[in-house]
């Protein structure tokens, strides 16, 4: 019978894990990360779910000579802030599994 206590145990320490790391990934999607590239040129906020929430652009690169230059500086900004999203999800959902990679976690 000790190991059916044992099973049942682990069943309800994953299952505390599991709400654990839905709160985390609940409190993580409120948390922004805010990035910039060309200098501050474009400035980014992306939060833990991944959205874009702002996007500023410095009123003196509105050339419209120098559009495909803005383009390429806002897509820059915006891979980096889904990027440091991304870790940022990672690293507190790191903090409950024990740096275990559960799938579909993060």
């Amino acid at each position: 019978m000790s190991g059916l206590g044992n099973l049942n145990q682990l069943m309800k320490m994953a299952q505390k894990m599991q709400q654990d790391v839905a709160r985390v990934q609940e409190e993580m999607g409120e948390k922004t990360v805010e990035v910039s590239s060309g200098g501050g040129a474009v400035k980014v906020v992306v939060n833990g779910r991944k959205e874009v929430v702002s996007l500023t652009i410095d009123p003196q690169v509105l050339v419209p000579e120098e559009a495909e230059i803005l383009e390429e500086m806002i897509i820059a900004a915006v891979n980096q802030g889904v990027r440091q999203a991304e870790e940022m999800m990672a690293q507190a959902i790191g903090k409950l599994t024990g740096g275990l990679k559960l799938p579909g976690l993060v």
